[in-house]
């Protein structure tokens, strides 16, 4: 077993799909089954069950779970007791980052930052995605985790001072009510059948709503907001409460606080994606120190947003 194994088979459990877990991990979708499928022939079990929909861990595979993501904290955690060790960074660090984005862990991030670069002194705002890219534009942000909708950076990518957004990950959007509700037995659902209920969303500020306003317009659908909230748990329970229904992206419906509710996938799932990034200033790029943040930051392709 090798440490590469060990994060395919990680990725693989967590996603349950191989599609995913391989654009997680940033190698073929073949790849990524020969290399399971390697592994499952060294330990000569399997490791997953497979259907056409998903794969599940086997008996054996949550057995291996809890000891693959200690390796590999082992291995991170060695990383960066090296870099600590031969150079030593200082200055100040600005960060933003909009609340429960699902594909990062800012809290892990930043004590991994911290860990390899004791003297920088970290400061962390939390708002909206608009906010924190004004903030960005402004000067007052170093660099923001932020969400927008898929291709919003190509659209803008002329306008002037625009943040470069570096995506990390795109994720579907999805149908969220009560079990009780009358969507909660289908398979999925369409926009056009969502006009007349009750939405739960976020302020304007948030990267999911602008998503969201932007594709009931689009498809000429009126939609009635009834609730606004800067929190996801408070959407979450809101809607558990049957106070009005949620479209999110998927990591917010996989949170523990929306177990009973029922996630339904739209009909064109890729319609209308929700993706993470993380954006520097236009002028001149990320700042020297937070530079060596965005080394640690997984990442596909850089544009730019306005």
């Amino acid at each position: 077993m090798d440490l590469r194994q060990m994060e395919y088979f990680v990725a693989l459990a967590d996603e349950q799909q191989f599609t995913r877990a391989a654009e997680l991990t940033r190698v073929s979708q073949s790849g990524l089954s020969a290399a399971i499928r390697t592994l499952e022939d060294e330990l000569q079990t399997p490791l997953f069950t497979r259907t056409t929909r998903r794969v599940e861990l086997t008996g054996a595979g949550r057995a291996l779970l809890p000891h693959a993501r200690a390796l590999l904290a082992q291995a991170l955690a060695g990383r960066d007791a090296v870099v600590a060790a031969r150079a030593e960074v200082l200055g100040d660090l600005r960060v933003g980052g909009e609340q429960c984005l699902g594909v990062i862990d800012l809290p892990d991030l930043l004590t991994r930052f911290h860990g390899r670069y004791p003297k920088v002194v970290i400061s962390f705002e939390q708002a909206g995605s608009t906010e924190l890219l004004s903030k960005l534009r402004a000067g007052d942000l170093d660099l923001a985790f932020v969400a927008t909708g898929e291709g919003d950076a190509s659209t803008r990518a002329h306008q002037q001072g625009a943040p470069v957004l570096t995506e990390i990950a795109v994720e579907p959007l999805v149908f969220l009510c009560a079990p009780d509700s009358r969507f909660a037995k289908r398979p999925q659902v369409l926009w056009e059948e969502l006009e007349g209920e009750t939405f739960v969303d976020f302020h304007a500020t948030w990267g999911v709503r602008s998503i969201n306003d932007r594709a009931f317009a689009r498809r000429d659908l009126d939609r009635r907001v009834g609730l606004v909230v800067n929190d996801v748990h408070t959407l979450l329970d809101f809607v558990q409460r049957r106070l009005g229904v949620a479209i999110v992206p998927r990591p917010i419906a996989g949170k523990p606080q929306a177990q009973g509710l029922v996630a339904i996938p739209f009909a064109d799932a890729d319609a209308d994606r929700w993706s993470v990034g993380v954006a520097t200033p236009a002028h001149d790029g990320a700042s020297s120190v937070a530079a060596k943040l965005l080394e640690l930051v997984p990442s596909r392709e850089a544009t730019v947003v306005g």
